[in-house]
């Protein structure tokens, strides 16, 4: 019988799913690499030919979450109907995933996962640029918002929002989260000149987290 030999780029695919089932299933802490080689039926020259460690195919994982996580944002987007801020509200809603797998998640804010935690966040903020650019550029079409910086906004207010609250990164006191989640929703609509309180859902949505 002929023998298939598998595409590589198929071949790594399989191992990250097969990976994230087992993470979420067993966790990570209790997911070893040869349970992934016994669930494909792989050789460990097989798996570690495509990642050097569990961490490494960990960091892999989490980044096709993202990426999945973003073309059902995409998806969902399309099918709204409003204006800009609408859509933005909306976007912020979608876009945390913590929701969505919070044990998985939790592995991130571990000290020792700080550097991947962080490549992870610029992975996602890189990711999800465009959409809020379109958004702003939408927004500006509509008379909503005016600036003609599009991108840097939605590259600073991403970053801002990303880095200065979350707890993984660095544990932030709360008085210092509550203090910026006050202020960011008037330094949006500075940034981007809106009208005040445009951005007052922020703190709602900061509310419920």
């Amino acid at each position: 019988m002929k023998r298939i030999v598998k595409n590589p780029a198929d071949r790594k695919a399989e191992i990250i799913q097969a990976a994230k089932k087992l993470f979420l299933l067993k966790e990570y802490e209790s997911t070893t690499m040869q349970d992934v080689m016994d669930t494909l039926g792989i050789a460990k020259g097989t798996i570690y030919h495509y990642f050097d460690s569990k961490e490494d195919l960990f960091e892999a994982v989490v980044i096709d979450m993202v990426d999945g996580h973003l073309v059902e944002i995409e998806a969902k987007l399309q099918k709204i109907k409003g204006n800009a801020l609408q859509k933005i509200e909306k976007l912020i809603e979608l876009s945390n995933m913590a929701q969505e797998h919070p044990k998985l998640l939790d592995q991130l804010h571990r000290p020792v996962n700080a550097g991947m935690h962080i490549r992870i966040l610029v992975e996602t903020l890189i990711k999800l640029t465009p959409a809020y650019e379109k958004l702003i550029q939408q927004g500006c079409e509509e008379g909503i918002f005016h600036t003609e910086h599009p991108k840097e906004c939605a590259e600073l207010i991403l970053s801002a929002i990303q880095f200065l609250t979350d707890t993984g990164i660095y544990p932030w006191p709360k008085k210092d989260l509550e203090r910026r989640m006050n202020a960011f929703p008037n330094l949006i609509e500075q940034q981007l000149k809106a009208a005040p309180f445009s951005f007052a859902f922020l703190r709602k949505l900061h509310s419920r987290s």
